[in-house]
């Protein structure tokens, strides 16, 4: 199958810049002609004025926000601009003028829609699109309009600045073919994920049915014999891997197992089931030192499904240090800071705010990086507080599907079929799962596999021979 291209704008260059302050300055002369209108209806304030100003302002902020990843949503922001310029042809006097123009303005949102999603492998036929009625209008309209008072003129400047904004973006963009496995977002996907279109119809429902994680969790609870992940434990702290852990084994065979079972990495946002693909996000509360006045902080550490043991260790114990050796507040504390300076009431709307853009996808990448809330899997160790695990419930606000709490090692006696009796050891790992983001049997079948890392952990030293990918 034919790989769509991927456009993007390789930063803030100076034709991107451009383009942004035509389209602010384009935002600003319609504000200055609506100012200087004595009597403007409805339909003038709402096709003339707001609906261009809604496209010039969400176009800047696309550019700025998503230029790198997701310039295909600047073909929201013109779509509206074309159905402006549509509301405005219709009132020109020759029909054969309005007919073309509509002909144009549709010609402009569906090949610059079809360019920008990655249909079209060239951005090449967007500059005439632009360049070519932008010219037209300055040398051929524009000249019989001479003598214009200077208000009657700013509509005209305004139209001009926002094709020359896109005429500057159709320059800036550039196009690359995706890698293979990378993820590559259209409509319907959000910033963290990928929407899945083609589950079952029961996957489809269930969120709309069962609406929040909290009241969709299932509680499982495991036994895991560790006596091989002791001896590959002995044998990485003497391979120089000091600390190398329980913990560190656990977190690599889960990043495993979402190799091969990518349904872990699945999340519910908006209603709708979303996978994170090659992003493997684990949250983990820890403390700077062990003492009970000791604030806790959250890390999150992304993996990708083709880590070993090696790479698990070194990015998650990377990340400890750098919090703990931080002489100032982590990211996360800096966040939750701002938040508790915020008054109760306000500070109840604002969160009624995050929960609303992230339902919708648009909480920016940046927060859902620092939020605990968002991610793959939370797992907390009660081994290092001398405790049983326990059953933690699953956060309504943010979409983490899956909470993982593993308790202190215990010893077993246990009787083998010749009646002699061994000693055995074991930790209790306790899940706290979303139903919703996979069935029963397939959690089943990832947790057989993961016992079947964890029974042969020297298997993590090597790359997976295959990485599978979800549903497209």
């Amino acid at each position: 199958m034919k790989k769509k291209t991927v456009y993007f704008l390789p930063g803030m260059t100076p034709l991107a810049i451009f383009s942004a302050l035509c389209m602010i300055c384009s935002a600003v002369v319609r504000i200055a002609w609506a100012g200087g209108e004595e009597d403007l209806s409805r339909a003038v304030l709402w096709l003339q004025i707001l609906l261009p100003l809604a496209a010039n302002v969400s176009f800047v902020l696309i550019l700025l926000r998503d230029g790198r990843d997701r310039l295909y949503r600047s073909a929201i922001p013109v779509w509206m601009g074309c159905v402006f310029f549509a509301a405005k042809a219709l009132g020109f006097p020759s029909p054969l003028h309005t007919v073309l123009c509509l002909l144009l303005y549709a010609l402009v949102a569906l090949l610059y829609t079809a360019t920008v999603t990655g249909r079209i492998p060239t951005q090449k036929l967007l500059w005439p699109l632009f360049g070519l009625p932008m010219l037209y209008h300055i040398f051929v309209e524009d000249t019989q309009k001479a003598g214009w008072p200077l208000h009657d003129w700013l509509p005209e400047i305004s139209v001009l600045l926002c094709m020359a904004a896109l005429l500057c973006v159709s320059l800036a963009m550039k196009r690359r073919l995706p890698e293979e496995g990378e993820l590559v977002r259209g409509f319907g996907d959000r910033n963290d994920g990928r929407r899945l279109r083609s589950l079952s119809p029961i996957f489809a429902v269930s969120p709309y049915l069962m609406k929040t994680r909290n009241t969709s969790q299932n509680f499982l609870e495991d036994h895991i014999e560790i006596t091989e992940m002791e001896r590959y434990i002995v044998s990485k702290r003497k391979a120089g891997l000091k600390n190398f852990g329980i913990l560190h084994v656990l977190l690599a065979a889960y990043v495993r197992g979402c190799a091969r079972y990518p349904g872990l990495n699945r999340f519910i946002a908006g209603q709708k089931i979303f996978s994170r693909d090659r992003e493997i996000e684990i949250n983990m509360t820890i403390k700077k030192t062990m003492s009970v006045d000791s604030p806790d902080t959250v890390i999150k550490v992304v993996f990708d499904p083709g880590d070993t043991a090696d790479t698990v260790y070194t990015r998650f114990n990377a990340k400890v240090q750098e919090v703990k050796n931080a002489p100032l507040d982590t990211g996360f504390d800096k966040l939750a800071g701002a938040f508790h300076l915020i008054p109760g009431l306000l500070l109840k709307f604002f969160v009624f705010l995050l929960q609303a853009l992230d339902y919708f996808g648009l909480l920016p990448r940046a927060l859902t990086r620092l939020s605990p809330f968002h991610g793959t899997l939370y797992i907390t160790s009660m081994a290092s507080l001398g405790i049983p695990p326990i059953y933690h419930h699953l956060y309504d606000f943010g979409n983490v599907p899956v909470f993982c709490s593993f308790g202190k090692k215990r010893r077993v006696y246990e009787t083998q079929r010749d009646g002699t009796v061994v000693r055995r050891k074991y930790i209790d790992c306790n899940f706290v799962t979303d139903e919703r983001i996979v069935d029963g049997f397939y959690f089943a079948s990832a947790l057989r596999y993961l016992h079947g890392i964890l029974d042969d952990p020297w298997q993590l030293d090597a790359p997976p021979e295959e990485i599978i990918f979800d549903q497209r």
